[in-house]
């Protein structure tokens, strides 16, 4: 046995770690987290699969339904980790959303696109382009999800990412907007701690949506990049509105890492009313 196997090449921590034999070995591995109906927001969620062909699957989230069928908010939300770890299938992620989803009293899908290093950008990126494409096949009701199809109001479409999910979140406004994609109505979107740079992008001003919502917390070493693109944002032709939202104390992701901070429900609070105002 060749004991040289087992010697790293690159490390990089906190995110992976790459053998001479050219494995990949994330560091603090999360278990999956199972679905269902959480029994305290009674939220269900199921995973369902976008691609047979990439493997790209996602999470879907339905908050309790009471009263008359209506139509709700779609999130479609994709995960932050620096292009290269997480997942919607996490215990942070998922008890994030279904927080999110019981909230805002919303429909939530989260990506789970391919990381690098396996998979090197921009294939997260165009993965999740190619799954709000998935996601707009149910626009007339006739995808391949009955949840998409009976409870989702494609009138109102919000994308939000954090982090390097924000930077992909981004991404796929400016394609739709860009590209005219047919079915949902994005109204607006949603990014915390972004690691984005809209004055070097051509197509910004083509952006979808009507209005962004920038969450920044006040020890995050991205704050700074999440101001500037909320300036570079307003300066940039596009035509919405930008607003800031920071939460003061916390660094980056606290949402996820410390859950029970009691600077999140405010956060989520922010969402909402961006998710649910007129």
């Amino acid at each position: 046995m060749d004991s040289s196997a087992n010697e790293t090449t690159h490390e990089f921590p906190p995110y992976f770690k790459v053998y001479k034999d050219g494995r990949v070995e994330r560091y603090g591995v999360h278990d999956h987290f199972p679905t269902g109906l959480d029994p305290k927001t009674q939220v269900q969620s199921k995973d369902v699969v976008v691609s047979s062909d990439s493997g790209v699957s996602a999470r879907l989230f339905l908050p309790n339904i009471n009263g008359p069928h209506h139509k709700l908010p779609l999130v479609v939300h994709y995960h932050g980790g620096a292009f290269c770890v997480g997942s919607p299938f996490i215990k942070p992620f998922h008890n994030f959303l279904l927080s999110l989803a019981s909230a805002a009293h919303a429909v939530v899908i989260s990506v789970a696109y391919r990381l690098a290093p396996e998979h090197p950008l921009p294939t997260a990126h165009q993965d999740s382009w190619a799954a709000l494409q998935w996601i707009a096949t149910h626009s007339n009701g006739q995808g391949p999800d009955p949840w998409l199809n009976e409870y989702a109001d494609f009138g109102r479409v919000f994308l939000a990412g954090e982090s390097a999910g924000a930077n992909i979140a981004h991404y796929v406004a400016v394609q739709a907007g860009a590209t005219g994609l047919a079915g949902p109505n994005i109204l607006g979107a949603g990014f915390s701690d972004p690691l984005l740079y809209p004055e070097v992008d051509p197509n910004l001003p083509s952006m979808a949506g009507a209005k962004v919502l920038v969450c920044v917390a006040e020890k995050d070493s991205l704050r700074d990049i999440g101001l500037a693109y909320s300036e570079g944002l307003s300066k940039s032709g596009w035509g919405g509105t930008v607003s800031v939202f920071e939460t003061e104390g916390e660094g980056h992701g606290f949402f996820l890492l410390n859950p029970s901070s009691q600077k999140v429900e405010p956060l989520i609070k922010a969402m909402v009313d961006f998710i649910n105002q007129d």
